[in-house]
């Protein structure tokens, strides 16, 4: 009965807390036609403190929509360019000489921003992209033997072209993982198409202001913190990383000649994390089975190692990850 009562309290919490999404996700709709997933993947990335990669043909908004967001929220945004000369010192800063001062001083880099855009990050050398990856998982730059803490909130959102090969360097598995989801950016509908040809016909940008500050975010995340994950759910969570590993204990027998690597304990964490953050946008104290389903694709798209077989045969990660949802049981 307690318990009840405290998800009762939570709810009410989270009712209060979360009023901001409501601003946030009509900001986003005001510049934004669509792409109703790419705006709450924004916000589960935002909310449980996690790194969000976009993957996407040019000209679907994903650099906008990453703008918009942090022109919505009162922070400090930069933005980077990744290109094939771009070295590490241009995204986390550098030594500089002051012939005033006749010493070197610290120029920090664009990295020291609350929300940093990195623009087509598979364009970047192995150098440039550990360099960025090292700051995401440690949430601190070491420049001149000077250690520097990275701003809180601190959210890379990392966006990459699939279609052109030529010049770019894909992001190594290993380091894939360090993004909490991967979330894979379709074209509008057609009557989204006519909408956003109308709007950009009349010429006006709708003006974006801040409707909530950094401080709300760290506050909200720690009400998501609280969100109530049942013995069961987290029970559900580990079955379905389980199976990208171990494919035959849950009757997926065919799917093991498809699967190199499973998802790791991170997946399993950042299911847990996201699912949470989900719950909080749905306004509610507890999660469900379905607020694992809806995060389960973005979370663990990137996180399973496909074989040669499963190239060959078509079958994508993405397809594995629908196998395994419709097969593991649901409390």
């Amino acid at each position: 009965m307690a318990e009840a009562i405290d998800i009762r309290e939570l709810n009410i919490r989270i009712e209060q807390q979360s009023s901001f999404v409501t601003n946030l996700i009509a900001g986003m709709d005001r510049v934004i036609v669509g792409q109703k997933h790419l705006v709450e993947s924004l916000l589960i990335g935002m909310l449980s403190d996690g790194h969000i990669l976009l993957e996407g043909v040019p000209g679907l908004a994903k650099t906008l929509a990453i703008k918009t967001l942090s022109q919505l929220v009162d922070a400090d945004y930069s933005r980077v360019q990744f290109t094939p000369d771009l070295l590490p010192a241009d995204v986390i800063g550098t030594m500089i000489y002051s012939q005033k001062d006749e010493k070197f001083q610290v120029k920090k880099g664009p990295v020291f921003a609350n929300f940093v855009l990195a623009d087509e990050i598979n364009r970047a050398p192995a150098k440039v992209q550990s360099a960025l990856l090292e700051a995401m998982q440690e949430k601190q730059v070491t420049i001149g033997g000077e250690t520097f803490q990275l701003p809180n909130p601190f959210l890379v959102m990392a966006t990459q072209n699939p279609i052109e090969q030529e010049g770019t360097y894909p992001l190594p598995e290993a380091q894939v993982d360090r993004f909490m989801l991967k979330v894979v950016i379709d074209y509008p509908t057609l009557e989204e198409e006519k909408l956003i040809i109308r709007g950009n016909l009349g010429g006006n940008a709708p003006e974006v202001r801040p409707v909530t500050t950094s401080d709300e975010i760290l506050k909200a995340r720690s009400v998501v913190r609280e969100v109530y994950i049942d013995e069961k759910i987290e029970q559900y969570i580990a079955d379905i990383v389980f199976a990208t590993r171990y494919p035959d204990r849950y009757g997926l027998k065919d799917m093991k000649n498809y699967i190199s690597f499973g998802g790791s304990p991170r997946a399993s964490i950042n299911l847990a994390k996201a699912s949470r953050a989900y719950a909080f946008i749905k306004r509610r104290g507890y999660v469900v089975p379905e607020d694992v389903r809806a995060v389960a694709h973005d979370v663990l798209r990137h996180r399973i190692g496909m074989t040669y077989e499963a190239e060959a045969s078509n079958i994508t990660s993405e397809e594995i990850v629908s196998k395994i949802i419709n097969k593991v049981e649901v409390p």
